[in-house]
């Protein structure tokens, strides 16, 4: 397996070095998870190996659990902190890959909270909001 080396359009691996300001809820050596800029519903977290990884099927096998087990603690920490009744996992690759960098989405649902197939209308948070809700899920994964 192979990795490609972070375009300047990365705009994960510009996370990864602090050179861009996100909403980050839990960073290790190995992922780091942030609350997307343009959520589907708000509390909508992107995990990503902190290496850089161009595609899922290039994500190497020792990151595999790190990645999966981070989706799995933040689907929890939505729904305990939210009140979200579940989520949407998902990941793209290439086709509808937006960033070059592989990112796992985590958006919490509701029964009737209108979300119908593979249709991704965007929201926007409101000043101080994001911030309120990185918290809200930060402070779940620290709970449990």
């Amino acid at each position: 397996m192979t990795t490609t080396i972070a375009t300047v359009t990365d705009i994960v691996c510009q996370i990864v070095r602090d050179e861009t300001p996100a909403a980050v809820v839990y960073r290790d050596d190995e992922v780091l998870a942030f609350l997307d800029h343009r959520p589907v519903f708000k509390g909508h977290v992107l995990i990503a190996p902190v290496r850089h990884v161009d595609t899922l099927l290039e994500l190497p096998t020792e990151l595999m659990v790190p990645l999966l087990t981070t989706a799995q603690r933040i689907g929890r920490a939505i729904g305990a902190g939210l009140g979200a009744q579940g989520t949407f996992v998902a990941v793209s690759n290439v086709v509808s890959q937006s960033v070059p960098h592989l990112h796992v989405h985590v958006v919490p649902r509701s029964k009737g909270d209108g979300l119908r197939g593979f249709f991704w209308p965007r929201t926007r948070y409101a000043d101080g909001e994001m911030a309120a809700y990185a918290a809200l899920i930060r402070e779940r994964l620290e709970v449990g």
